[in-house]
């Protein structure tokens, strides 16, 4: 599957790739400081003067303290037990069960009285009779800004409670998440105090851009950043560059660890849990494997019926709008394209695996080298911001070391330059004929071309050179300085370069901007794992058979994707034992998924998994007044 897939939400995509230790984002007068120091003021505007109650570690741990993490886990989901509750519990921006963390870590637990305490000694005092804590006659209120989505609602007004507790009294703004996260408003002004929203974690952790000191919105930067807190810290800001420009798995884990430390310390987000996630299916159906991070689907080959059944039914309450799946996004795509066209790689537990290649072509696999090379004026690089762009005087590259330069204009550098090269396993498409080279280069080719209708060339500007062959393989180099992190994976798709039209025209031969209208792309794509598509019923069903030149083994030999017109509707399908499966996206994570909890446990023959969602919610602190 194309590496684009995992990159899931925009706003954790953009890799600026810039490093520096602290230092203040271009144009800006001054560094930010670090947490709870005080910087000099250079204009309210630049957010340069500390929040008189936020900038202060004490008061930040406090809250920390105050904030019962279980009780808001049960406002929303209040079918969890005890156990899935404290899963969903996070004590760093990163999973526990993710590679790159190592904690457990020393992030402020719900702990009243610690919490108070914390606030006594910031000068913050609670005189008896009043409900809220007063320093120097200010009374402690602080504004919280979230969306008006009634979950967040509900969370917050006990987390309000929670608070008050504690003597701090909270004045709420539920705001239209247009505003919230609109490009001139809300979160890119860092409009707020305390404000609430989630981040959807991938495999591969990121980070640069939600906590380096450059990233820092900021009208002098045009707000550019996702650092809405204004943190910076400069080991923190060290390990998550370092993090984020090295592309050994040891040295990123050793970089997350040290960023995960002083993110724990400094207390500038407070993670609050992870969503919930739910798949229910009929006791019947056999060799799930639900994952927070992989579609159910990637391992439908091993689905079976108990019963000897030779057709699945599966529930959704959305349908694919193309099986073109450059252009076409959706999770309900990407599951019936995982079986009806196939999967090159996989991406379970916060981790990668691969189906296809014959090993994933890391450094450590010998796969992929990172050369040293030596540049020069007029050649292309990737710059520090990014970019590819020509070598001039003034461009600002990382060094073979890692180390942030400036071109002089003259002088040669030496920067990394990283190649890579993927073998696929034999595989074959289901009209019988073998894949090929050609194959991959047609995924290149069209991928790569800007009629395709593809949102992101991103991997394609970083790739200067493509060697297709011999046999099933190819070898990727890119530009001087890119260090894509998720090199390893296979970066484009497969299409059948064979491939004779309806119209008569050989697929390679057409060109792209025709590809989204084309039947044999669009609705009935050739596939070259487990199943085909048989039969496509608009606003009814996708029907999959297996595919008889798979490769591999498959179970069952029929797939059957339903479209129904609600959650409800799917919930009592599964119920009447009319569809087998219901997945995450379809079931979700609400008063459903308590009623096939409440059915199996009242004897119904269905089985339910909730899982800890990647997506979390979290509370970001503005240390800094305008």
């Amino acid at each position: 599957m194309k590496t684009k897939r995992f990159l899931i939400l925009a706003l954790l995509t953009i890799l600026a790739l810039v490093v520096s230790a602290c230092a203040a984002p271009a144009g800006a007068p001054a560094a930010a400081p670090a947490a709870g120091e005080a910087a000099a003021a250079s204009g309210g505007e630049e957010f340069s003067t500390p929040n008189p109650v936020l900038s202060d570690l004490k008061v930040r741990q406090g809250i920390a303290h105050c904030i019962d993490r279980d009780a808001l886990i049960t406002s929303v989901y209040d079918f969890l037990t005890p156990e899935e509750r404290a899963s969903q519990q996070m004590d760093s921006n990163l999973p526990k069960t993710h590679w790159a963390y190592s904690g457990p870590y020393d992030f402020p637990a719900f702990d009243l009285e610690a919490g108070k305490a914390l606030l006594d000694e910031a000068g913050w005092t609670q005189a008896e009779g009043d409900s809220v804590r007063a320093k120097d006659g200010v009374p402690l209120t602080l504004k919280f800004t979230t969306t008006n989505a009634q979950f967040r609602q509900t969370w917050s007004a006990v987390m309000i409670q929670q608070l008050a507790g504690c003597g701090i009294q909270i004045i709420p703004t539920y705001a239209p998440a247009s505003w919230w996260f609109g490009d001139t408003t809300g979160l890119a002004r860092r409009d707020f105090e305390l404000g609430a929203y989630a981040w959807v974690g991938e495999a591969d952790p990121k980070g640069r851009t939600l906590y380096a000191c450059d990233q820092i919105p900021l009208p002098s930067n045009n707000w550019e950043g996702q650092n809405y807190m204004g943190w910076c810290n400069e080991t923190a800001n060290n390990a998550i560059v370092r993090a984020n420009n090295t592309l050994l798995r040891d040295d990123r884990k050793v970089a997350y660890d040290a960023f995960q430390q002083e993110f724990a310390k400094d207390v500038v987000s407070i993670p609050l849990f992870q969503r919930a996630e739910a798949y229910a299916w009929g006791n019947n159906l056999e060799g799930l494997k639900p994952d927070p991070t992989e579609y159910i689907t990637a391992s439908g080959d091993e689905w079976k019926l108990a019963d000897g059944g030779d057709t699945i039914v599966v529930g959704m309450t959305q349908e694919p709008a193309s099986m073109f799946s450059l252009v076409e996004s959706a999770a309900t795509q990407r599951q019936v394209a995982q079986l009806g066209i196939g999967v090159v790689d996989t991406q379970y537990n916060y981790d990668y695996q691969t189906k296809m290649q014959e090993e994933l072509p890391t450094l450590e696999s010998g796969l992929s080298v990172n050369n040293e090379v030596e540049v020069k004026a007029g050649d292309n690089v990737y710059d520090v911001t990014g970019s590819v762009v020509a070598l001039e005087k003034g461009v600002k590259v990382f060094d073979k070391d890692g180390n942030e330069v400036e071109f002089d204009g003259t002088t040669p550098l030496t920067m990394l330059q990283l190649v890579t090269t993927h073998k696929f396993k034999p595989y074959t498409w289901s009209d019988g004929t073998p894949g090929s080279a050609a194959d991959i280069e047609l995924g290149y080719k069209i991928d790569c071309d800007k009629e395709s209708g593809s949102t992101s060339f991103e991997i394609c500007d970083q790739i200067a050179d493509a060697k297709f062959g011999p046999g099933l393989e190819v070898t990727y180099t890119r530009v001087p300085g890119a260090q894509y992190p998720l090199y390893f994976l296979n970066p484009f798709y497969l299409y059948p370069s064979h491939q004779v039209l309806a119209d008569g025209r050989n697929l390679k031969d057409v060109p792209a901007a025709e590809w989204q209208t084309l039947t044999e792309i669009a609705e009935m794509p050739l596939s070259y794992g487990p199943y085909m598509i048989k039969e496509w019923n608009k606003g009814q069903s996708i029907v999959l058979e297996k595919n008889p030149s798979y490769v591999g083994e498959v179970a069952t030999p029929n797939i059957i994707f339903v479209f129904v017109a609600d959650t409800n509707q799917a919930v009592a399908q599964l119920l009447n034992g009319d569809v087998d499966l219901l997945d995450k996206n379809t079931l979700g994570a609400g008063a459903e998924v308590k009623a096939v909890i409440e059915a199996a446990a009242g004897g119904a023959p269905i089985q339910v998994q909730v899982d800890a969602s990647p997506t979390w919610e979290h509370i970001d602190i503005n240390m800094f007044n305008k």
